[in-house]
């Protein structure tokens, strides 16, 4: 079983940068496509952003495109989101997610194979 540990989240004022990492102990970590989503209190979770598991393809939400980031390193197990020029509204709480099939990640969350535990981004104005 793997399992997914996100650390990195914090406060940020607006305008600044956060890395989220996506780590994982179990080298089979490398076979998973890897996405993150976020919930903010109130909403229902949404997809941020998702990679393959070589990398070659990745794929964002319009509200973050262009301002962050999304890579692996499969020599660590991790994969991480850069997040620039933050604003108030990306203030949420950032799960990892994993599965064999990207489209899962992209399309539609409810039979996503694993999650992690979540970690916190505020953003200040």
């Amino acid at each position: 079983q793997v399992h997914l540990v996100e650390s990195g989240g914090g406060l940020a004022q607006a305008g600044e940068s956060l890395t989220l990492s996506c780590a994982a102990s179990e080298r089979t970590f490398n076979d998973y496509a890897v996405g993150w989503f976020r919930q903010a209190p109130g909403k229902e979770r949404e997809f941020v952003s998702a990679i393959t598991w070589s990398g070659d393809y990745r794929d964002y939400a319009a509200s973050v495109k262009g301002r962050f980031t999304i890579s692996r390193d499969s020599a660590k197990n991790i994969v991480y989101l850069r997040m620039k020029s933050l604003e108030p509204a990306d203030a949420a709480v950032y799960y990892c997610a994993a599965d064999h099939a990207i489209v899962r990640l992209t399309e539609n969350d409810r039979f996503i194979e694993l999650w992690g535990q979540g970690t916190l981004v505020t953003v200040s104005t």
